[in-house]
């Protein structure tokens, strides 16, 4: 659809949306979608490439979010999607893997471009795509502003698959003709609400001209403002809208502490410390391997309203009745933080959540309130008022 402003040429807004409306035939929002409700309940029943799915477990993935379930099949159909969910449902991984599922590995050429609203966005879908693509050996390069253009350009004349990058630094490097656009198959548009909001539009708009008329775009958002609908509507052909509740999962209502336990042989005292203070109802704990069931056991030996478990579990787990989520391993995947804690919201529960965390665990702490913008503060003195 790039191909109606011929290149150079003054582009004519109001031709251009005629030329869309007859195109789409409506003119209401409502119809241009239809809605996509097929859930697949595991990665296995997907259809994907073996490669792909070892690197999907090798991260750390275990059973699809409601986002992966219905998301990840329709882009790898090659159709045009509108995903509309939270941070932090596992959007990135959706889009990672229904691009890696359509590469072409035996073209050194950009075949998906990925457009987010922020370079540390921008770094942090690279590191999943590249993740996820490990076994499929997979280029992936972030274009971001603030980083030096040659050394850009130096990598993309060496040849990548796919480009994730800041609409400026992107622009730039298609307008320099470093980044060549004839084999860009896929468009994505992450947090496009975000960007829109951050005044990128008329940028994703003279890239969108540049590219070739055949794509598959996909939008993510978490919400869609007008203007994200607009986008939609003059890039997409018969997309599919693929909503995800926003009440699924939340954090609003759990209080949420740290413990600083210095050494990880600390942390089973530091437990049993917790448990003298605390007449605990119900509660679960949450290690990463099963080997500390081993250490557990003593532990749990005590009492039945404890649950220990992994994250195998972490989305199955009614979290109704509990009053108190120990993450006596903080999740490997920020993403699961929220599978662990999370409650829905309708119930207006609240609850304590309470981190163990040693000094290899900052970083990660230090991500998870990034991820959900959420502030962890060391837990006080006086935790068993709080429950």
């Amino acid at each position: 659809m790039s191909g109606l402003a011929s290149e150079g040429s003054q582009f004519d807004a109001r031709q251009y949306d005629a030329k869309m409306t007859e195109l789409l035939g409506t003119t209401d929002g409502e119809e241009f979608f239809t809605s996509y409700d097929e859930v697949y309940e595991s990665f296995d029943s997907m259809g994907l490439q073996e490669n792909l799915l070892r690197g999907i477990y090798a991260y750390g993935f275990e059973k699809p979010s409601a986002i992966q379930q219905r998301g990840i099949v329709p882009f790898c159909k090659g159709l045009d999607v509108i995903q509309q969910a939270q941070s932090g449902t596992g959007k990135t991984a959706t889009f990672c893997s229904g691009v890696l599922q359509q590469l072409d590995y035996s073209l050194v050429e950009c075949q998906a471009l990925v457009l987010a609203p922020t370079r540390e966005l921008a770094q942090q879908i690279e590191k999943v795509m590249r993740a996820l693509g490990d076994y499929l050996g997979v280029k992936v390069h972030a274009c971001v502003g603030g980083t030096s253009v040659r050394e850009d350009q130096r990598i993309l004349s060496s040849g990548v698959h796919v480009v994730v990058g800041t609409p400026g630094r992107v622009f730039d490097m298609l307008r320099r003709q470093s980044l060549r656009p004839d084999d860009i198959k896929m468009f994505v548009l992450d947090e496009a609400d975000e960007m829109l909001s951050r005044g990128f539009k008329d940028q994703i708009y003279d890239i969108f001209q540049l590219l070739p008329p055949k794509i598959q775009v996909g939008v993510f958002s978490a919400t869609m403002p007008p203007e994200a609908l607009e986008i939609t509507r003059k890039f997409m052909k018969k997309p599919v809208r693929i909503l995800v509740k926003r009440d699924e999962l939340t954090l609003e209502g759990i209080k949420q502490f740290y413990v600083n336990v210095d050494k990880e042989e600390w942390k089973l005292e530091t437990l049993c410390d917790l448990y003298e203070t605390l007449a605990i109802t119900q509660s679960v704990i949450f290690v990463n391997t099963p080997t500390q069931d081993i250490i557990m056991r003593e532990f749990r030996s005590g009492s039945s309203r404890v649950l220990i478990t992994t994250d195998l579990l972490a989305r199955g787990i009614d979290v109704q009745q509990v009053s108190l989520v120990i993450n006596f391993d903080l999740p490997t995947q920020p993403e699961n933080y929220l599978h662990r804690i999370g409650r829905s919201g309708r119930f207006g529960r609240k609850g304590v959540a309470i981190n163990f965390v040693t000094k290899e665990d900052e970083r990660m702490l230090f991500d998870i309130q990034k991820f959900y913008n959420v502030v962890i503060e060391e837990l006080p003195a006086n935790v068993a008022d709080l429950l």
